[in-house]
Order: structure tokens, then C-alpha cells, then sequence
């Protein structure tokens, strides 16, 4: 039995890559997995796989920069008590479009807390975020939701076995660099290449030439499949080959990756939003931060970031350094505040244009 642990001293060095180190496409990347933490190739295959069987790891895949492919957006929803735990529910498991699915509260009563369900939504171009938000909100009784789309990214990469050590207020040399949000147009054969690529791999992909199989699915050569990939990456459409941790549930041995997740809120003033996320988005515990719009519900709140620990203490302490920095720099901030994750489930969410339309029609028949 090979050790599943997360905290196994060569499982270390193996996620402290696999995480979040491998941008873009690559042919071999249980090589370069192997080459960058200098453990057999062998080693690095049969760890990953064991940690999948075992739950450790809950997904390998390759992650795609979704918001050029598809109008994304953070949802937060006004919810009764009575009614939230079965939006949970069918948010999760009946709408492939919804992502992220988590319930928030903040420890006091302030801007935005009545807004408890909170869900990240992907909907392929062409068609309405607000449109599928309504039909969501008629299928669940929400009384209001409210629709963030990102206007920026400044930081997306999880990492958890690396952040564990980052003190308070480490960060990068310069400010983060904004990826703007642009739609990008996809042919066929790119589709194709596409969706076989994001596909989870099951533990017995986890070899050699892990693409042989996906461009076999996609109907093209190995040789086409790497160029159509390549193609995407030039393209920035595709973002991180990565292991996702099991970061919420016990894993082995009773082991929590994180116990905490804190979304944490700004309002900077109008037209320093691209500064102000740059500054946020150098810091190294920050595994997403954006530029989102979130209106007077949430008190004009226009920069958000996301950080995971196993200390709420420690979290606070984080946050209470960012928000130093922002003084250092001279950056003014009307309001702050800090919503905790609770229950949460995490799936990717869907893209295709042609399973979206295979959804509508079947919310729409379930409505007859």
C-alpha cells in the first residue's frame, strides 16, 4: 500500500508541484512533475494514482481559463433558511453550469450576510447569465440573487501543500498582472480537442502519453491533437494542468488539507481597481483574486480574493496584512469585510453550447 497521505514527505514534494506549478499544455506532464521535484516519473504516476483512488486527491485535470470560453460570473443568492439546503442540492448536482456551490456567513451582521448561498456560473456565449440565474431562482424559491461577473483576474492557482508555511504578508517582488476577460470563438475540430482535453483522468490514465487516449476520443492524431492544444494555449484559453486536494472533507488518516476558506471583500475607489488588485493579487496565500462588481448590496465592494487555511486566527492575520499593505500604498479603503465558507462542494463547471442547450430543454420540460 503506498502512502496516501497528504502530509507523506514525498506526496509533499509531488503536490507542491502538481497543485498549481504546471501552466498551460503540456505533452508529458507526469514528467514534469518528475523532472521539477526530482522523483522518478514512476513514483510520481503510481503516488498521484493512489492519492485519487483514495480520495486524497479528488481530480486531475486540465484547467482551462473558462471566462474566454464561456460568460462566468460569482452568484450570490438570497435564499429562506427552510429552502437553502435543497438550492445547495440541486445547484450541485442539477446544473452543470454552476461550479463552485458554497454556503457563507460572516461574524457579524453587516453589508450582503442575508446573501448565504454563494455559486460560481459559467454559461456559453451566446446565451443569458441572467436568464439561467432566473430559471435557478424559480426551481429554488430565491427571493434575489445578484450577478458578479470578473472584469480581471489577477491571481487563479490553488496550491494548498505549498501555502501551508507563507507568513502573513509575503509576497511578490512587483503587483499581479490583470488577465482581462476577452470571449474567444472556438471552430469544431478545437471544440473537440477541447472537451476530450478537460475531462477528469481516472487512476488508470495516470501514465505515459496521457494524451493518446483524448485525441483517440477527439477523433484526431496525437500529432493534431498537440497542435490544436498548443494552438489554445497560444490563445490563453488554456490555464493549469493540475491535482486538486480534497480541501474540504477529512482525507486519510483523518487528515484536513484546509479547514477554513474566507472570501475577502474591498471597495477601492473607481478607476484604481486594476491597481488595487495588482497589489491584493502579489500576495502569495491568495489563491484567487478578482475585480467583480458587487453594488450597494455588498457596499460597492469591487475587489475579492479567496484564501484556504486551517487556522482562522492565521486567516485574519493574512487578511490583516493585505490590508496594511493597501495603507502602505496608498490605497484608500471604504469598506472590508471577510464571508466564511461552510458547506461546500466544488465540480467543474461545463462549457459546451451544445450540452447547455440540452440543459435549457430539459428545465424547460420539467416546467411543463
Amino acid at each position: 500500500m503506498l502512502p496516501v497521505d497528504p502530509n507523506d514527505a514525498v506526496n509533499e514534494r509531488i503536490l507542491a508541484i502538481s497543485e498549481d506549478k504546471l501552466e498551460g499544455f503540456m505533452p508529458e506532464p507526469f514528467q514534469e512533475i518528475s523532472t521539477r521535484s526530482g522523483l522518478e516519473v514512476e513514483t510520481v504516476m503510481l503516488r498521484i494514482a493512489a492519492m485519487l483512488r483514495a480520495g486524497t486527491i479528488r481530480r486531475v485535470r486540465q484547467t482551462l481559463l473558462a471566462t474566454n470560453l464561456a460568460e462566468g460570473a460569482l452568484v450570490a443568492w438570497k435564499i429562506s433558511e427552510d429552502k437553502i439546503d435543497a438550492a445547495f442540492d440541486f445547484m450541485f448536482n442539477r446544473d452543470p453550469f454552476s461550479g463552485h456551490v458554497v454556503l457563507r456567513s460572516t461574524d457579524t451582521l453587516t453589508a450582503g450576510s442575508d446573501y448565504k448561498l454563494w455559486t460560481t456560473l459559467k454559461v456559453p456565449h451566446g446565451f443569458s447569465i441572467e436568464r439561467h440565474c432566473e430559471i435557478l431562482a424559480a426551481k429554488v424559491g430565491a427571493e434575489r440573487f445578484r450577478i458578479m461577473p470578473a472584469k480581471g483576474i489577477f491571481t487563479l492557482g490553488v496550491g494548498h501543500t505549498r501555502r501551508k508555511t507563507i507568513e502573513p504578508g509575503s509576497r511578490a517582488e512587483a503587483p499581479a498582472s490583470m488577465i482581462e476577460v476577452r470571449p474567444v470563438e472556438l471552430n469544431e475540430t478545437e471544440w473537440k480537442v477541447l472537451l476530450a482535453m478537460k475531462r477528469e483522468f481516472r487512476p488508470e490514465e495516470i501514465r505515459p502519453m496521457p494524451w493518446l487516449g483524448r485525441a483517440r476520443e477527439a477523433g484526431v492524431s496525437l500529432d493534431e491533437f498537440y497542435r490544436v492544444a498548443q494552438g489554445l494555449n497560444a490563445r490563453k484559453i488554456i490555464g493549469r494542468f493540475s491535482t486538486f486536494l480534497e480541501h474540504v472533507k477529512p482525507v486519510a488518516g483523518g487528515v484536513r488539507v484546509t479547514r477554513f476558506n474566507a472570501l475577502f471583500h474591498w471597495a477601492v475607489p473607481p478607476g484604481r481597481e486594476i491597481e488595487s488588485g495588482g497589489e491584493v493579487g502579489r500576495h502569495y496565500i491568495l489563491t484567487h483574486c478578482y475585480w467583480r462588481e458587487a453594488g450597494p448590496e455588498f457596499r460597492n465592494v469591487n475587489i475579492m480574493a479567496v484564501a484556504h487555511g486551517t487556522g482562522k486566527t492565521r486567516l485574519l492575520e493574512h487578511k490583516a496584512a493585505i490590508d496594511r499593505h493597501l495603507l502602505a500604498t496608498g490605497i484608500p479603503v471604504s469598506y472590508t469585510n471577510v464571508f466564511w465558507g461552510g458547506r461546500s462542494e466544488i465540480k467543474p463547471s461545463e462549457i459546451s453550447p451544445a450540452i447547455y442547450r440540452e440543459w435549457l430543454g430539459l428545465m424547460a420540460r420539467r416546467a411543463a
